[in-house]
């Protein structure tokens, strides 16, 4: 499985930017799907999740704000983010684990595959 990332960027506060993560087989099914999230010099951090049933969680701090959502037939995962602060900056990341279980609280080991990471920077 693969997972590849595109959709970061530079935006102003206020503003608004979608994430995609399309993975090479078809994963998104069957496989939990949760987006990640790493600042400069903090910790990974969890930030939405969305499960077999279409199932989301989300972070309070982007709850209302971020959308997690999958397109099964395009095998892509996507993020919107609105209202975004200077403190969303940070790379993002796209990640995919096999079961049931599935929430932005599960830890990084217990994700199976990951993408390479976009750059998202609000200033």
């Amino acid at each position: 499985v693969q997972l590849v990332e595109s959709g970061g960027g530079s935006v102003q506060p206020g503003g608004s930017l979608r994430l995609s993560c399309a993975a090479s087989g078809y994963i998104y099914s069957s496989y939990c799907m949760g987006r990640f999230r790493q600042a400069p010099g903090k910790e990974r951090e969890g930030v939405a999740a969305i499960g077999v049933d279409g199932s989301t969680s989300y972070a309070d701090f982007v709850k209302d704000r971020f959308t997690i959502s999958k397109d099964n037939a395009k095998n892509t995962l996507y993020l919107q983010m609105t209202s975004l602060k200077p403190e969303d900056t940070a790379m993002y990341y796209c990640a995919a684990r096999a079961g049931a279980i599935c929430h932005t609280g599960l830890p990084e080991p217990r994700w199976g595959y990951w993408g390479q990471g976009t750059q998202v920077t609000v200033s």
